[in-house]
């Protein structure tokens, strides 16, 4: 049996506990009998109330033994408070296996033990914790990462991702598999996969820049000058640059070079086609230009991109210690 706590505090988020606690729960309607008994813990227990009022009873985190505690994300402030960090301290120490869910990377990290670790969180304060603390490896475009016994994850459905690869490592895959078919979710997405897609994070809101960056998806391998695009919008060039710095807050190249990256990351995490042909078919022709496109998106050459793909591919039961 796997003892496995989640750590909230007032403000947390209830999906970024509900998600993952359920995939645990779900394993006892799979099998057929409980494999995990699961807590819901705090600082001096009793009633937590959550980011959107919902009170949720809980554990005093010094009664627990566990095999497995999840440090569940919502508001920041409330989170990284003294006690909350003595907290993560103590259960560190006692338990055999950490994670974090979305902003519960902030807790772990203001304890000190993401330190020289990679870490992931929520795309959108990724850029927040790694300012707030240097020592962390943040890559903030993973849905959850493995180093060594602490986990982390991005927020909200990444949670559920993360609890699968769990119980990966804890009973095998097909039994994540039968759980994920329980929740109706996607089977373990990678944990390299990108949190969210160039073309949602653009959002255009006419139709005109929709099918100029449809044409540019679909033409990615050749010349694509501002032009090209202007005219699959129907726009004159002036109309069209400024339509689309207004709706996406981008220019036509920068969006451009997010979906040629986004392409060629996909190609890199899906096989061995060398570097330098992916270049090619994506239309940067040269991997030295490829390669500094990658590193001012994400932070890693391609080349790095690859080698935590193939890590992940290898499944979780290769990251065990």
């Amino acid at each position: 049996m796997h003892n496995v706590g989640f750590f909230i505090y007032p403000g947390h988020r209830i999906l970024d506990l509900a998600g993952p606690l359920g995939a645990f729960e779900a394993v006892t309607a799979v099998e057929g009998r409980p494999l995990y008994d699961v807590s819901v813990l705090s600082v001096a227990g009793g009633v937590v109330t959550g980011s959107n009022g919902v009170p949720i009873g809980t554990t005093p985190y010094r009664d627990a033994t566990l095999d497995t505690v999840v440090f569940v994300g919502g508001m920041i402030a409330p989170m990284v408070t003294p006690e909350a960090i003595v907290a993560a301290e103590h259960l560190a120490g006692r338990t055999r296996r950490i994670a974090s869910v979305c902003t519960g990377a902030f807790l772990l990290a203001a304890a000190g033990l993401l330190d020289g670790r990679r870490a992931t969180t929520h795309w959108r304060v990724a850029r927040e914790l790694q300012q707030r603390h240097p020592a962390v490896r943040v890559e903030p475009d993973r849905i959850f990462i493995s180093d060594g016994p602490i986990w982390s994850s991005a927020g909200i459905t990444a949670g559920i991702d993360l609890a699968l690869a769990l119980i990966e490592v804890d009973h095998g895959a097909e039994l994540a598999r039968a759980v994920a078919r329980e929740l109706v979710v996607h089977h373990r997405r990678s944990g390299g996969q990108s949190q969210f897609s160039a073309m949602s994070q653009m959002e255009p809101q006419s139709d005109r820049i929709r099918i100029a960056l449809n044409f540019a998806r679909d033409h990615l391998a050749e010349s694509l000058p501002v032009e090209r695009l202007a005219n699959a919008a129907n726009l004159s060039v002036r109309q069209f640059v400024r339509a689309f710095r207004q709706e996406t807050g981008e220019t036509p190249a920068r969006a451009v070079e997010r979906l040629r990256v986004e392409a060629a990351r996909m190609r890199l995490q899906d096989g061995a086609e060398p570097v330098e042909q992916i270049a090619r078919a994506v239309g940067f022709n040269d991997p030295e230009r490829m390669r500094r496109a990658f590193v001012k998106l994400h932070g890693l050459p391609p080349q790095a991109i690859r080698r935590a793909s193939r890590q992940d591919a290898a499944g979780p039961l290769a990251l065990i210690p």
